[in-house]
């Protein structure tokens, strides 16, 4: 009885391996001829096991069989292993290789779920595949799904509790910060910032969709959308959820006031402060509104009336609307003159003035030898004749050590001397 259960459990054991073998041989049978054979070799050395094994279970005791048993499925599954690691080595023998094309340094790989290949995926900055930054800014904030109106109040929550965490642990001490509050308000403060990422990338677009009403006002498009964002990020700190409004209409607010602040400071060669700037724009819309109800340019005193503002007033803000004009600009069909050969210099010294002017200066000099040292002095300090600065009496009188008086009548005198036909003939030419 002993040895019939001995054999029967030994050929139980030994069935286990040989189903084990039938069933790599069933997942690897698509492989292909090789795969089959490399598969059944398992058996031969499964049967032979068992049979060995029921010989030795005629001449031992219990014992014995177990251990026998025990080595038997160990040399079982070895050879099993090693049917497995054939079918293996053969299906990749039958399979040609393929050549890998490596990928260029710094390629981002994408893997499908459903798909083993490899697809490379090149970026832009590597390979400059995209040459226009507007179509690569806008594909990377297309990625970000849009936010409907609960959760933006969740976010708008989150973020809410960030600041308020934020601004304890502005007052909170290094040991506070350690401390389990102080941890538990690093997480919010933390998780307020995710929101607030989350938030402002959910609503880029929208800052587009605004910028483009203001390109070709002298601002680049992408300078445009990167000051509405940070009329957005303002939009986001001021938020209040429980007003019940979307976000975007909110945000809209803020990020045009922000662009047209920015409109205001940096779009000008000359920058206008930003209530002039609002000024100009208003006159801008009123009068196109006018050209097209009369069908001609409203005058200034039709746009005063609209604006409730003086005549005067319509032409200083129209003067500071007017965009400048290089000196350097082309004129002409060949482009052979410039703007600023045709502007008159009004600092300009005409050469006649000129060599008419240096004949009174000579003049002049003539007369004045003809006078003592004294009175050529006072003249020459009283009208500025030497450094084109004249001076009063007193310190004419300083200079010469008498008094005012005394200036005075020198002065007298020596103008009466000049007025004397013999002397002021010659300098009556230079009046005509």
């Amino acid at each position: 009885m002993a040895t019939t259960k001995a054999a029967t459990s030994a050929k139980d054991e030994a069935e286990k391996p040989v189903a084990r073998a039938t069933a790599a041989k069933s997942t690897t049978a698509k492989a292909g001829a090789k795969t089959t054979t490399a598969s059944k070799t398992p058996r031969k050395t499964t049967a032979k096991a068992a049979t060995k094994t029921r010989g030795a279970a005629k001449g031992a005791d219990d014992e014995g069989d177990e251990e026998e048993l025990e080595v038997v499925d160990v040399d079982v599954d070895v050879e099993v292993e090693g049917a497995e690691g054939g079918d293996a080595a053969a299906s990749d023998d039958d399979e040609k290789p393929v050549a890998v094309e490596p990928h260029p340094t710094g390629a981002l790989v994408l893997r499908a779920v459903d798909d083993e290949d490899e697809v490379p995926v090149y970026s832009s900055a590597i390979t400059g595949a995209t040459a226009d930054p507007v179509k690569d800014y806008l594909k990377q904030i297309g990625k970000v799904a849009l936010l409907n109106a609960a959760e933006e109040v969740e976010l708008a929550m989150r973020i809410e509790a960030g600041l308020f965490a934020e601004e304890k642990l502005s007052h909170m001490t290094d040991a506070e910060k350690r401390s389990q509050l102080g941890r538990e308000l690093q997480w919010v403060a933390k998780d307020g910032q995710r929101a607030k990422s989350h938030l402002l990338g959910a609503n880029l677009r929208l800052v587009v969709s605004l910028a483009k009403r203001y390109t070709g006002r002298g601002m680049q498009f992408l300078d445009l959308i990167q000051e509405g964002n940070l009329g957005l990020i303002r939009a986001v700190e001021k938020f209040d959820y429980t007003k019940g409004f979307k976000f975007s209409t909110y945000a809209t607010w803020w990020i045009r006031q922000a662009i047209t602040r920015a409109m205001a400071d940096q779009a000008r060669t000359i920058r206008i402060p930003v209530h002039m700037v609002e000024v100009i724009n208003k006159l801008a819309r009123v009068q196109r509104q006018m050209l097209q109800d009369l069908g001609r340019e409203p005058t200034p005193e039709e746009l005063s009336r609209e604006l409730d503002m003086t005549p005067e007033k319509v032409i200083e803000v129209q003067k500071y609307g007017r965009e400048p004009i290089s000196l350097h600009t082309p004129l002409g069909e060949d482009g052979d003159s410039e703007f600023g050969d045709l502007i008159e210099d009004t600092e300009a010294v005409v050469p006649a003035d000129a060599v008419g002017f240096t004949m009174l200066q000579k003049q002049l000099e003539s007369l004045l030898d003809s006078l003592s040292e004294r009175e050529a002095g006072v003249i020459r300090m009283r009208f500025g004749l030497g450094d084109g600065m004249p001076k009063t009496l007193d310190q004419i009188g300083d200079t010469f050590g008498v008094t005012r008086e005394r200036i005075r009548q020198i002065e007298s005198k020596t103008m009466a001397k000049l007025r004397h036909p013999s002397r002021s003939q010659s300098l009556r030419d230079y009046l005509e």
